[in-house]
């Protein structure tokens, strides 16, 4: 491995990174819903999947995982199953319209913290398309010869990139929380959240059609 091989991953892991997914909608309604500590819970959540993604992948568990049908199929209409979960919630309380008023950061309760995490988590780790990028980029810049550590190392590069840049998300919403948390603005963003959602979920599903 060259640094420049590295540092090129980086890049096209950056420009991922960026690419709006399930993962930067559940950390935005996250983090309008329930202020800056939940949402960086689902950032951990998300970044927590990436590294056992990774993991799987460097070790050559992922391999297994991508050429057994039945349980990438599993695992992926879980991850439709989920997503479809959390726009119909989405949904739900778009139409409800009903938000208590807000008055600065909320109070967070570990339960709070923990259902943040597990939101990220598993919007994450029931994608397989996770893995299977994974499997599909990581030798592309290293190599079939590569050791099971640089594999490691790369995957969970991408997955540090990853919390930076939701980290820095929940940051900037947080700060317009305010603004964005106004009924008919938050009306509409929950709406919008669901029908992504919903369509990240019908994406995944017509992959395997």
């Amino acid at each position: 491995m060259s640094w420049s091989s590295y540092a090129s991953f980086l890049v096209f892991a950056l420009v991922l990174v960026l690419i709006p997914g399930p993962d930067f909608a559940v950390v935005t309604r996250n983090t309008l819903a329930a202020g800056r500590r939940r949402g960086r819970w689902s950032a951990l959540g998300v970044t927590a999947s990436n590294a056992v993604q990774g993991a799987t992948a460097a070790a050559g568990l992922g391999a297994l995982v991508v050429r057994s049908q039945p349980l990438f199929e599993t695992i992926r209409w879980a991850g439709v199953a989920y997503l479809v979960y959390l726009g119909v919630q989405a949904g739900r309380s778009a139409w409800r319209g009903s938000y208590p008023p807000l008055a600065g950061e909320p109070a967070s309760t570990p339960g709070q913290a923990l259902a943040g995490f597990r939101q990220g988590f598993l919007s994450n780790i029931t994608n397989p398309k996770v893995l299977a990028f994974y499997l599909a980029v990581l030798p592309q810049f290293l190599g079939p010869s590569a050791s099971v550590g640089m594999l490691l190392a790369f995957a969970l590069s991408h997955a540090v990139l990853s919390l930076a840049y939701l980290i820095v998300l929940v940051g900037a919403l947080n700060r317009m929380r305010l603004l964005l948390s106004r009924r008919r603005v938050r009306r509409w963003l929950d709406g919008l959240t669901g029908v992504a959602l919903l369509g990240f979920g019908a994406r995944l599903a017509a992959e395997g059609v």
